[in-house]
């Protein structure tokens, strides 16, 4: 009796020393603060996986994130956000390079404070060097266009339109170049500004067809741009007849690969831009380190992240340079693996 009555108590012991180093490890990082700043309005749902990711992170970190942006997608809005982020004394800034003349000023407040930055998204990995910033999560956009026209050209593809939903982002015309360039196209000629408007992207685009009835395929920078270009197909009777590529996944988009109005999305696997953002500023604080292949090596070898990625089906590619989140291609074959978490982990 006296046996079980003293095995009881070491087990109760235990777990409670357990979940005291528990609480302990995650008391650590309680008072740590991180925002990541976007340049998307209000309006671009794209941007909920990145949320999602950075939620997600916070709590296997430890820490508090908070998410800004512009309402209006006005980058002059987003310079002065990052401005604010200096002046609050975050523990860590995370923020995609919409535009890096307009963002190279106020980022300055930061890396004068020494406060850890991360790039996201948008931009390069040297204009994240010429930043400050110890790496950069995302996609490279020329290369993503290129091999996205390059699948494009094999199915016979020699003219397009590019649906620019966002043309104040240079990263956006480097989707259409990389595309243009691949089928040997002029990339400027084949493109159309639309703004997010759904009504005016599917005005635009219906217009577009009209004046240039041998357009054979579109290719749409993302649901803002997507989801309405699909309804102007549909509208002109043109759905499945026109080849269709988009960056980006939306339910519309999902629902298009597996009908057939869309031949393949490319995906650049937003959550891992978020999350490994906001856990990248985490290990580079609690280390006091900026060194790049430290702070890889040990997101790498974290037990909460390595559960994420198995479980959202996600693929980092690490490089010397960083961490590329993309391209993976979406198409029939593999739609209903991503559909699952679409729009939220995805």
């Amino acid at each position: 009796m006296r046996t079980r009555w003293i095995s009881t108590l070491l087990a109760s012991v235990l777990t409670a020393a357990t979940a005291s180093v528990a609480m302990a490890a995650a008391g650590s990082h309680a008072n740590e603060r991180y925002v990541l700043i976007s340049h998307a309005a209000d309006s671009d749902v794209w941007w909920n996986t990145v949320k999602n990711a950075i939620k997600q992170a916070g709590e296997d970190f430890g820490v508090q994130v908070d998410y800004r942006n512009p309402p209006n997608g006005d980058l002059a809005d987003m310079a002065r956000l990052v401005e604010q982020a200096a002046a609050r004394n975050y523990d860590g800034v995370a923020f995609d390079i919409a535009d890096f003349d307009v963002l190279s000023k106020p980022t300055l407040r930061i890396t004068a404070k020494r406060i850890p930055l991360v790039t996201i998204n948008s931009g390069t990995q040297q204009e994240s060097e010429k930043l400050g910033a110890i790496m950069h999560i995302g996609q490279p956009e020329y290369a993503a266009g290129k091999a996205a026209g390059e699948r494009a050209k094999a199915a016979g593809i020699s003219s397009f339109v590019c649906v620019n939903h966002n043309a104040a982002n240079a990263a956006a015309f480097q989707r259409c170049k990389g595309f243009a360039d691949a089928i040997g196209v002029d990339a400027r000629k084949s493109m159309i500004d639309t703004g997010v408007d759904p009504t005016v992207v599917e005005n635009k685009v219906s217009a577009y067809l009209r004046n240039n009835p041998r357009t054979q395929a579109i290719l749409a920078l993302g649901p803002n741009s997507a989801d309405p270009s699909l309804q102007a197909l549909q509208r002109m009777g043109l759905a499945s007849k026109i080849y269709f590529a988009t960056f980006d996944l939306s339910p519309a988009v999902i629902d298009g690969i597996r009908k057939g109005t869309i031949n393949f999305a490319i995906d650049q696997q937003p959550y891992l831009q978020g999350y490994m953002a906001i856990a990248a500023l985490a290990i580079a604080h609690e280390d006091n380190t900026r060194d790049r292949t430290t702070i890889i090596g040990k997101l790498k070898a974290n037990p909460a992240f390595q559960s994420r990625l198995k479980e959202y089906g996600l693929q980092p590619v690490y490089t010397s340079e960083g961490v590329s989140s993309g391209p993976a291609f979406v198409t029939k074959d593999n739609v209903d693996t991503v559909a699952k978490y679409a729009g939220q982990y995805r």
